[in-house]
């Protein structure tokens, strides 16, 4: 089984869907914590349902339980703390909310996407849940789009 995780920063519309499209997405988690801001353009909470279903007739759904608390983010964006500590915290933050026991593995049964802001995988929450499912499950592959 895979989950796919991407961001939409540096992309326009098209190669955002496309690479959606290309890989066959059928659901979207939102997992971000602020999805309602302008700086989200074509992927804010109102419209990027309406786009995934026409554009990859693909479902959204929104999980805030995956994202980073309003505290933990500021600290890392405020560089309180260094991304070493951000991942820790937010490791453990996910092990307190119990997402194991929230959300089941064939929930997964469609192509599934993790959306949140960052250009890349590298240094952002959206990586840290998909390993944090991996590590539940074992046989989850996680491919970043």
């Amino acid at each position: 089984m895979e989950i796919y995780t991407i961001g939409y920063t540096q992309k326009g519309a098209a190669q955002f869907f496309t690479r959606l499209k290309d890989a066959g997405i059928k659901q979207l988690w939102d997992i971000r914590l602020n999805n309602t801001s302008q700086l989200a353009g074509f992927t804010k909470k109102e419209d990027l349902p309406f786009f995934l279903w026409e554009i990859c007739h693909a479902s959204y759904h929104h999980f805030p339980l995956l994202a980073p608390t309003q505290d933990l983010l500021d600290d890392y964006k405020k560089k309180k703390v260094s991304w070493a500590e951000y991942e820790c915290r937010f490791r453990q933050l996910l092990a307190e909310r119990k997402v194991s026991d929230l959300i089941q593995k064939e929930q997964l049964e469609q192509p599934t996407v993790l959306l949140c802001s960052e250009a890349t995988a590298q240094h952002c929450h959206r990586r840290l849940v998909a390993e944090h499912l991996a590590s539940i499950w074992g046989d989850l592959k996680v491919i970043h789009l």
